[in-house]
Parts: structure tokens; C-alpha cells; sequence
């Protein structure tokens, strides 16, 4: 039976309409609690994090006992800077990876897996990601994004036992939902999947497909066609990547994470099983939101281990190197840049800990949470390799072949700035992230109010809304008037004998919260309806945020510690410390709120748009090339040779 014709044009769509589509991919229900939520909200709910939840005996004596056998392939097996050099991990570490079962990490034992709990895969991906980050991304992609996670969650019973045992030990799998002119708007997602008896067509072109060169195993995001007895809308399929009609026409090339396996892949009268299709039609948005929701810890998971390591190298280079008589340590320039590497590694691993275990309990909702912890440790980790670069002078600039070369220490503090940089891109741009946090973090005020400033809706859903709202803000905001904070003697728990006072840091958190909840009250009346489109604005009050919420995870981790025995007074200082920093940014943030140039800005934006400062580009020469800014995606057949190549 020959394939439908699929249409050649990609969708057009108003801005209204993207935001319907993002919107009911949204989880809508808040069934469990949500520490952030309820922060954004002005209500500090210490008690959602402390005590510190703690893992199960068994998943900890299973847990420690992968990471010792991870340990030693990395330190035996691994070689970063042949991958660095060779831009490709060997397909020997790959498959060691495989024997391993690395593969399978999170993929329960039942199917083959190792059963790892989200603590331990966070901490098996900080130690591989630092033998080589292009490793942990090719491992994070598989399985927090990859086929295992969605069909986990939202899989039949026979996809879970077909699929599930081959991503274990064998099958490399990735994740396709990007387009060359389709980014964070999927509503203009071109890619279809035309429904032909018991399979599904597929045609289009996907682009950075992470693991796509290599992978085995697809999950593709294609947009059905509504038709009869065919609901239509986004969807997800686990696709072969072996199939007639996939090419992987190109392995991109990138400025860090050399080794990673990234491609653009098109799909041309690809036949697909319907018993392929992950959940119904029209489902595939909010499957991939939903598999983000702690997918998204495996990004800071690395960042912890990069902070581990530019503390390691700061502390190592700075005691030997000296400049005026005394180690580079000791001078205060260089020393803040430490002391900052050291208290951000400790609350970034508190809020990667805190969100892996609560996630592991699943007793608490954390979409904001590990939100938070992949845009707050995405941009931390990234400063954190800057300063270390800036540690070592010149030979921060220079590269690890360079320095060993003329007999130096191979220390590729370069390249792990370049690693990182893509953490602020990948699984959601840091401009994206806030978009997203901040509408979940205004959510009940929409919930309560939010046809008052719909345009389509009647002036009878308006006086409904009204009422609602004089009901909700009539019990809240006298809530924000005064607190615990305010109480001397609050938190006492966090100022044991002996130790700094971090009680005080939480009763400035539960101050900070209720203000932030009135700042974006305020924000609501006066902007109403153009709410959303102040994003420098949500920017800050979602960075506010997370601030706010590594603090409270900061001194957690430390009282945690502290009552086991382990490091308890330098966890207190480290947690002391960043709380310092930490509020001093948080004020910073506070003034630029209501003081800025936002509205500068966009009439400069208009202005650059508009070609009035063109004059200021002269004097230079581009040395880009020539070609489309966006490669033609049209549906068709590959014209190029394919460069898929299965590792096996």
C-alpha cells in the first residue's frame, strides 16, 4: 500500500495558538505538594524538605557498589583526551559501558537494568561526566530522555518488554523533537506521521538529535493529521533507527563536548507500527514535558561534578602557584573566586540531592524544583568554570595537549568551560526555563484569575472571576503581612553550639518568600493581561526563586550532615558562606525589578530590527559563510549519503 502524500508546508500559527498548544501540554493538577510552589506563593513549607529524606539501605548498598565498578572503568577505560582529540568516544568504551550495564541504570531489574535509584544515577553521571562530559550526555540522553524514561511513565505493557530489556544492555536510544526551524515552539512542528491502516508515515527532518548518529532506538515527536477516527496532535513513537527511510544526513560539530554524537536525521515514507505509538494522539507534548520533569536533573547532576572538579584544580594550582610572595590563594582577588566555587558546589549538590531524593520518594510534585536545579546549575556551573579559567591566567586559555606538550600538567580547564556551555541551551534554554517556572509559579493566581484578564472571555466570566479572585486574595495576601521570619528564635534547629548560625539564612528565606509573592501580586495589577510579556521581569522573579530555594537546600544538606557525623562545622560554613553570596544577589535582583532599562531596551531592539544603527556594524569584515540562516527541511528523500553508524 502506498504512503499518503504529506504536506509540504510547515504550520503556521498566531502566537495564541502556540501558547494554547504549550499550555495544555501543562500538567494542569497539583495532586501532591510542591516546596516551590509554594515558595513562589509566599509560604516557606520547611517541613516538604527537612529532615532530609534519606534512600533506602538497599538502594544504597546497590547504588555504592555500581559506582565502584563506574569508578574504576573511568579511571582504567576512559581517556578524555583522546575523545577530546578525536572528537568521538571509541566504540570500545561504548561497549564496556554496555557490559557494564550503564545503560540501564535507571531501567528496573525486572527488564534487565540495574534499578538505580534518581540519587544514584545523578551521582554515576557527576563521576562519568567528569572522565568526559560527552559520556554523561550521551548516558543522560539514552535514559532521562531517551526511550526508557517516556515508556517508563506512559508505555504499554508489551512496549515496556519489547524496548526495555534492548535499552538495558544493548540499544543506544535518543530523543527528536527539535527541527531545524522549530525550537522551544512546537505548535509549528512540521514532521508528520500520516496514519495508513495499522501503520503511521512518517516524514520530516529532525534536527540535534543527541545519540542520533549512534542510536538504535528513536523516540520521535510527528504531528498526525486530524482525520476521521484519528483525534491527531503531536505525538510520540518509539521508531527503529535501522528503518527504510531514515538517514542521519549529517554529525554536527559543536564548540565542547566533542565526542557527542549529534546529528540532523530525516525521515522519509517511514513506516511505523501503530502499537509504536507511546500513549494516545495528541499526547506527545506533554509525554516529553512530563519525562522532563526529573529528566532535567541529569543536567545538573554534571554541573556538580564540574564544580567538584574546578574546586579540586582551584584549590591544587592556587596553593603552588604564587605571585608576590604568597600562594595566588591568599590574595583576595582570587581568593572570593574560590571561596565562590566552593559554597556554589555545595548548594548546588544539596539541590541536586534534596529534588533526586523527593523524586525518588515521589511524595512531592518537583517540576519547579528540578527546573530550578537545571537553570540555577546550568548558570552556576558555567560561572564557576570561568572563574577557574580566570584562576589560572594563560594557561586557563590554553589547551590541555598544549600545556602537556612543554611539560606542564594537562589540566583542560578550557574545555570544560566549553563543555558547559551548552547546559544553558540544552532540555531548555535558560530564557525558556524562566518563561516556564514563572508560569507554573503564578499558576494558582491564574487558576483564581485569570479570565479577569483573558480577552475572549465574557463579562460574565469576568465578574465569575472577580469573585473567585476577592475570595482567594482576601485569605492570602494578609498571609504575606508577617511570619516566622520575623521571629527571633525561629529555625533554632540550624544554630547548633559551635557551629555559624544558619537559622537566621531561613528566617531571611520565609521574609524573602512573602515578599517576592507581593512583588508578583503588585506585578499582576499593574501589568494584568501584558504579564507576559514582561519576561525580564518573570526573569528575576523566578531567579529570586532559586536562589531562595538553594539556600533552604543549602542548610538542609548541612544539619543533615551535620546529625550523621559527616563534616557537620564545614558544612555549616560552606552553607553559611553561599547564603551570604546568595543574598546579596537576591537583593541585587530585588532592585532590578522595579529598576531597569527593559523598556530601553526594546526601543534600541526596535531600532537594530529597523536598521537604524546599521552604520555602527561598519569597519569590519563577516567572515561567515554563504547559505540559509535555517537549512530547507522540506519532506523528501535524502539526498545524502548516511552516516548512521550503530555502535555494536
Amino acid at each position: 500500500m502506498s504512503a499518503p502524500t504529506t504536506p509540504s508546508s510547515r504550520p503556521t500559527v498566531t502566537e495564541r495558538e502556540a501558547r494554547q498548544v504549550a499550555e495544555a501540554a501543562r500538567e494542569q493538577d497539583w495532586r501532591k505538594p510542591s516546596f516551590a510552589k509554594e515558595l513562589f506563593l509566599g509560604r516557606f513549607r520547611l517541613d516538604l524538605l527537612h529532615p532530609h529524606p534519606l534512600p533506602a539501605d538497599e538502594d544504597v548498598q546497590r547504588g555504592e557498589e555500581f559506582l565502584a565498578k563506574l569508578r574504576d572503568f573511568c579511571e582504567t577505560k576512559i581517556d578524555g583526551s583522546v575523545i577530546e582529540r578525536d572528537a568521538r568516544i571509541p566504540d570500545e568504551v561504548i561497549t564496556g559501558l554496555k557490559e557494564l550495564g550503564a545503560l540501564g541504570m535507571k531501567i528496573d531489574t525486572k527488564y534487565g537494568g540495574l534499578g538505580l535509584t534518581q540519587v544514584y544515577y545523578n551521582k554515576a553521571l557527576a563521576l562519568v561526566g567528569s572522565a568526559n562530559p560527552a559520556i554523561g550526555a550521551l548516558l543522560s540522553a539514552h535514559q532521562s530522555i531517551g526511550v526508557p524514561q517516556p515508556l517508563k511513565m506512559f508505555g504499554t505493557q508489551e512496549q515496556k518488554d519489547t524496548f526495555l530489556p534492548r535499552c538495558a544492555r544493548t540499544d543506544i536510544s535518543a530523543f527528536l523533537l527539535t527541527e531545524p526551524d522549530v525550537g522551544s515552539d512546537p505548535a509549528r512542528l512540521a514532521t508528520t506521521a500520516v496514519p495508513d491502516g495499522d501503520d503511521y508515515v512518517l516524514d520530516g527532518v529532525k534536527l540535534w538529535t543527541t545519540n542520533g548518529v549512534v542510536a538504535d532506538l528513536l523516540v520521535v515527536m510527528a504531528r498526525v493529521p486530524k482525520s476521521e477516527g484519528h483525534k491527531g496532535g503531536i505525538t510520540a513513537f518509539v521508531v527503529e533507527a535501522a528503518s527504510e527511510g531514515v538517514t542521519v544526513e549529517n554529525r554536527n560539530a559543536f564548540m565542547g563536548l566533542r565526542g557527542l554524537e549529534n546529528g540532523v536525521t530525516r525521515f522519509h515514507r517511514v513506516r511505523v507500527p501503530a502499537a509504536h505509538r507511546i500513549g494516545a494522539e495528541g499526547a506527545g507534548l506533554k509525554i516529553a514535558l512530563t519525562t522532563l520533569n526529573t529528566g532535567r536533573l541529569s543536567l545538573p547532576a554534571m554541573c556538580v561534578g564540574a564544580g567538584k572538579w574546578c574546586l579540586k584544580i582551584a584549590r591544587e594550582w592556587s596553593a603552588v602557584r604564587e605571585q608576590w610572595g604568597k600562594p595566588v590563594a591568599l590574595h583576595e582577588a582570587v581568593g572570593s573566586k574560590i571561596a565562590f566555587i566552593a559554597a556554589t558546589t555545595f548548594a548546588l549538590e544539596a539541590v541536586l540531592d534534596l529534588s533526586s531524593q523527593m523524586a525518588d520518594e515521589d511524595r512531592n510534585d518537583i517540576r519547579i524544583e528540578a527546573a530550578l536545579a537545571k537553570l540555577y546549575g546550568s548558570e552556576m556551573a558555567c560561572l564557576m568554570a570561568d572563574h577557574l579559567v580566570q584562576i589560572r591566567g594563560g594557561r586557563g586559555f590554553e589547551t590541555a595537549a598544549s600545556l602537556e606538550a612543554r611539560g606542564e600538567r594537562a589540566v583542560p580547564a578550557e574545555q570544560i568551560l566549553r563543555d558547559l556551555r551548552i547546559n544553558r541551551i540544552f532540555e531548555g534554554s535558560t530564557e525558556i526555563m524562566h518563561l516556564l517556572i514563572a508560569r507554573e509559579a503564578v499558576d494558582a493566581h491564574l487558576s483564581v484569575a485569570g479570565d479577569l484578564i483573558d480577552p475572549e472571555k465574557t463579562l460574565s466570566d469576568k465578574a465569575r472571576a472577580g469573585a473567585q479572585a476577592g475570595v482567594f486574595y482576601a485569605k492570602w495576601l494578609p498571609k504575606l503581612v508577617a511570619g516566622p521570619g520575623q521571629l527571633p528564635r525561629a529555625y533554632a534547629d540550624f544554630h547548633p553550639p559551635g557551629h555559624p548560625d544558619l537559622s537566621g539564612h531561613l528566617r531571611y528565606v520565609e521574609r524573602t518568600a512573602r515578599k517576592l509573592a507581593r512583588s508578583t501580586f503588585y506585578a499582576m495589577s499593574r501589568w494584568q493581561g501584558r504579564m507576559e510579556t514582561k519576561q525580564g521581569f518573570l526573569g528575576r522573579i523566578v531567579d529570586i526563586g532559586a536562589e531562595l530555594f538553594a539556600m533552604s537546600a543549602a542548610c538542609v544538606r548541612a544539619e543533615h550532615l551535620r546529625t550523621r557525623g559527616e563534616h557537620g562545622r564545614e558544612s555549616y560554613q560552606l552553607a553559611d558562606a553561599f547564603c551570604r553570596q546568595a543574598r546579596i544577589r537576591v537583593e541585587e535582583l530585588f532592585g532590578r525589578l522595579w529598576t531597569n532599562t527593559d523598556d530601553l531596551d526594546r526601543t534600541v531592539v526596535k531600532g537594530v530590527l529597523g536598521g537604524a544603527y546599521e552604520w555602527l556594524e561598519q569597519g569590519i569584515v563577516d567572515p561567515s559563510g554563504d547559505g540559509p540562516w535555517i537549512a530547507d527541511a522540506s519532506p523528501g528523500a535524502s539526498q545524502r549519503a548516511n552516516v548512521h553508524r550503530p555502535v555494536r
